[in-house]
C-alpha cells in the first residue's frame, strides 16, 4: 500500500474515532458495544482497521488519566469542553503520548482539520493551542 492510501486511511479512521469518542460521551456505551456499532459501519471497511482498533481501546481505558494531562493544558476543566472539541483533545493527547510513530505536526494538522469539519466555529484554533502547549512537553526534542 502506497504512503498516501495509509495516511488516508488513518485520516479516517481518526474522523471515526473522533465520532466513537463523541458518542461515548452522550451515550456512556461500553467498549464492546462501541466496537460493535463501528465495526458494523461502512465506513469501518475504508479505515486503518488496526489503528482505529487499537487507539479506541487505548483511549477508552485510559480516559480519565488523558483527561488530567488535558487539564494541565487546557484553560478550562475538561468537563466544560465541546464534545467534539473533547474528543479531539483526547485523541490528539494520546497519539502525542502514545504514538512516536504519528510526528507531532501531523497529530495537531490533523486534529485542527477534524475541528474545522466537526467542531464549533473557531473551535480548531483552540484544538491548535492547546495541543501545541502539550506538544513542547510532551514531545520536547522533536519539538525543539
Amino acid at each position: 500500500m502506497s504512503k498516501s492510501a495509509a495516511t488516508g486511511k488513518r485520516t479516517r479512521a481518526r474522523v471515526l474515532l473522533v465520532q466513537a469518542l463523541y458518542q461515548v460521551q452522550l451515550t456512556d456505551h461500553d467498549k464492546a458495544e462501541l466496537f460493535s456499532q463501528f465495526h458494523d459501519r461502512p465506513e469501518y471497511e475504508r479505515v486503518d482497521q488496526e489503528y482505529f482498533d487499537e487507539v479506541l481501546a487505548a483511549i477508552f481505558d485510559s480516559r480519565e488519566s488523558l483527561e488530567e494531562k488535558i487539564a494541565e493544558f487546557a484553560d478550562r476543566p475538561v468537563s466544560q469542553l465541546d464534545p467534539v472539541e473533547r474528543a479531539l483533545l483526547q485523541l490528539g493527547f494520546y497519539e502525542l503520548g502514545s504514538r512516536p510513530d504519528v510526528p507531532y505536526r501531523a497529530v495537531i494538522n490533523e486534529a485542527v482539520n477534524l475541528a474545522k469539519r466537526f467542531g464549533a466555529q473557531g473551535g480548531h484554533k483552540y484544538i491548535n493551542a492547546v495541543l501545541d502547549r502539550a506538544a513542547k512537553s510532551l514531545r520536547i526534542e522533536e519539538t525543539s
